[in-house]
């Protein structure tokens, strides 16, 4: 008769979005041919992993067991991906054995990626069941170059293994595996795996289109989306990556919910505390921008609490762009493949950069544009009006003159610095006052917070009335008003700020 040792539950934990859902391990000793079986979902890579569990345990110089091994993923229904596997299958191997005491395992969880020889890799997309692991207070063993993820979750019990033996070993108790100094105890609000990472580029480097950087300034206080029009050589690129260096830097909690989303893609965190900038190329696909595959987070969510810059923004797919109407609202990206479903957050300004017409020159000087007012016209349609409604800002570049790109700095040209200091009290102006930004008012908030003195309805009136705002649109503007004015330290909405707040719709004095 088999004895209860050959039977052993290790705990792990499977990726779904940014959820962790634990998975039991179980193996199973069993009379029989030879034979090495793996249930409960599991993947390419998780099935392939039963050769390097083999394989590793051979070459540490552990007698692999004869007869049938069963592996169990639990649960049954939830699919199993990546190599996170092989160490707890091949503890679990180890304890069915009796090489590793089964008490050992109850209060911990296994991670990470064996090579043949044993040693333990770098193993992706962990940084969500680390969190996830810390909430259950349990003990987490993990391969040593996970190190730099790892420190960056608080208040867990993390150990670092780089081969098998060193697991065996400290499983009986014959070692120790080090612990990971977690950032809270090295000082600083940065992640310490983090820190050093280059100065976003300045503000003062852009010669000219000071309207466009005032249109900056007021999408960086609300957290406005913006779009710029000009033709080539403008400066639209230049302006949208200085805007994260016009953004107070992430908090603590917010760089680790960041790093969980590119873990969660599978890729390695490398911010520093700074907004991320995410900029896709206008082929992107609609799986690309939103996410999609194995339910990955996509360029929308990559970009959570920082930009997404789409430039040349008639040209993508229109799927595409229509598919971003609703994260613009919600602030979320909900995924559903087949019977899974998932969500990811997706909180980003959106920077939108395009050409007046599809050569790039209508408007020029020298009338080097030879485009139709139907071509004109059928490129900017190709940016559907719901779309257009959604973004706060539109703003106007023309071509800088030879005088202005070639003289000296003028005088006074503001550094990102100083610009960032005005954003970030207008920001905790709109935090105490509503506890959120001004972009993200909902319409019973907008009255509330963004109401206008007679004078001011009055121009709003017949800014609506001109240019044929929807009501969203005149909601919008209403919110810039609001913006423009905490900008200015001033409690009430003035006429000047509801007017510059018209002047950022160009796009709709373009369609009138």
């Amino acid at each position: 008769m088999r004895n209860s040792q050959d039977v052993s539950t290790v705990f792990s934990r499977a990726i779904l979005g940014l959820d962790s859902p634990l998975v039991r391990v179980e193996v199973h000793l069993g009379a029989g041919l030879p034979a090495f079986a793996m249930v409960g979902l599991p993947e390419a890579a998780v099935r392939e992993s039963k050769e390097r569990v083999r394989t590793a345990l051979v070459t540490c110089g552990f007698d692999f067991p004869a007869g049938r091994i069963t592996v169990n993923l639990s649960p049954a229904d939830l699919p199993k991906e990546g190599g996170r596997f092989d160490l707890p299958i091949a503890v679990g191997v180890l304890a069915a054995t009796g090489r590793i005491p089964q008490q050992a395992l109850k209060e911990r969880e296994f991670y990470g990626e064996l090579s043949l020889s044993g040693e333990l890799r770098q193993t992706p997309k962990l940084l969500p069941a680390l969190i996830a692991a810390s909430r259950s207070n349990r003990e987490v063993i993990l391969p040593l170059t996970n190190a730099l993820e790892a420190g960056l979750v608080p208040h867990a019990k993390l150990k670092l293994a780089g081969h098998l033996r060193e697991v065996q070993r400290a499983l009986n108790g014959r070692a120790a595996l080090p612990c990971i100094a977690q950032c809270s105890e090295l000082g600083g609000t940065e992640p310490a795996g983090l820190a050093g990472a280059e100065s976003p580029p300045d503000l003062a480097e852009v010669r000219g289109q000071f309207a466009a950087k005032r249109a900056l300034e007021i999408a960086a206080a609300g957290e406005h989306g913006l779009i710029m029009i000009g033709p080539p050589g403008a400066g639209k690129t230049l302006l949208a990556q200085r805007l994260p260096g016009l953004l107070p830097k992430l908090t603590a909690l917010e760089c680790l919910e960041v790093a969980s989303l590119e873990s969660a893609a599978g890729r390695r965190p490398s911010l520093g505390g700074r907004r991320p900038f995410r900029s896709p190329q206008h082929t992107a696909s609609v799986a690309a921008l939103i996410g999609g595959g194995a339910m990955q987070p996509g360029e929308l969510s990559l970009a959570h609490l920082g930009v997404l810059f789409l430039d040349e923004l008639p040209e993508f797919p229109r799927n595409a762009l229509e598919a971003l109407r609703e994260p613009l609202e919600s602030g979320v990206v909900n995924l559903r493949r087949l019977k899974r479903s998932c969500e990811f957050p997706a909180r980003f300004q959106l920077v939108a950069a395009m050409n007046p017409c599809p050569c790039g020159y209508a408007g020029d000087r020298r009338a080097r544009c030879h485009c139709t007012a139907e071509q004109v016209e059928r490129y900017r349609r190709r940016i559907s009006g719901p779309l257009i409604d959604r973004i706060d800002i539109h703003v106007e570049l023309r071509a800088l003159p030879v005088e202005h790109l070639l003289g000296e700095m003028p005088a006074g040209t503001e550094s990102s610095a100083a610009v960032a200091a005005r954003v970030a009290s207008a920001r905790q102006v709109q935090m105490r006052r509503q506890g959120k930004f001004n972009a993200r008012l909902g319409p019973a908030e907008v009255t509330t917070y963004c109401g206008l003195p007679p004078e001011c309805r009055i121009l709003l009136s017949t800014a609506v009335a001109r240019l044929g705002l929807s009501a969203r649109a005149c909601h919008r503007v209403m919110k810039l008003a609001r913006t423009c004015a905490d900008l200015g330290g001033e409690p009430r909405i003035r006429k000047i700020d509801v007017a510059e707040a018209v002047q950022l719709r160009a796009l709709d004095k373009l369609t009138c």
